[in-house]
């Protein structure tokens, strides 16, 4: 029933550990997307205080832009992340040395989230010049 296959595969788990954390690598790169999505929602939630101001149609737009720019990079960074990854570990289980291609690959795959982040924040400060 595999009962007696389970003492193998748990040894070739732990003889391939590195494998193993090496295979993190892109679902650790994915989760820096959220850690993005998040400072772009800080920052939008400090920038809306009714009680001080009147807030106007230009900062609904400016922090739904902010937003929509850092959460649709964001999307196609992890689409892009999930493909390659998917991809890489399997290539990297077979042949070791495209790990290294792989991770740069992963790194111009996140670089996308991280331009929305900057073109978000960018659209965030302009928020409050509407008068």
């Amino acid at each position: 029933s595999g009962d007696e296959t389970a003492p193998f595969f748990g040894f070739l788990g732990a003889a391939a550990a590195l494998l193993v954390m090496k295979s993190i690598v892109p679902v650790v790169m994915a989760g820096v997307l959220g850690i993005y999505g998040l400072i772009i929602a800080v920052i939008i939630s400090t920038g809306i205080n009714p009680k001080a101001k009147p807030y106007f149609l230009f900062d609904g737009y400016a922090h739904l832009s902010s937003g929509l720019a850092c959460g649709l990079a964001g999307l196609a960074a992890g689409m892009a992340i999930g493909i390659v990854g998917d991809a890489g570990v399997r290539a990297n289980a077979q042949q070791p040395k495209l790990f290294v291609g792989m991770i740069l690959i992963l790194i111009f795959a996140e670089a996308l989230a991280l331009y929305g982040l900057i073109v978000g924040i960018i659209l965030s400060s302009r928020a409050g010049q509407s008068r």
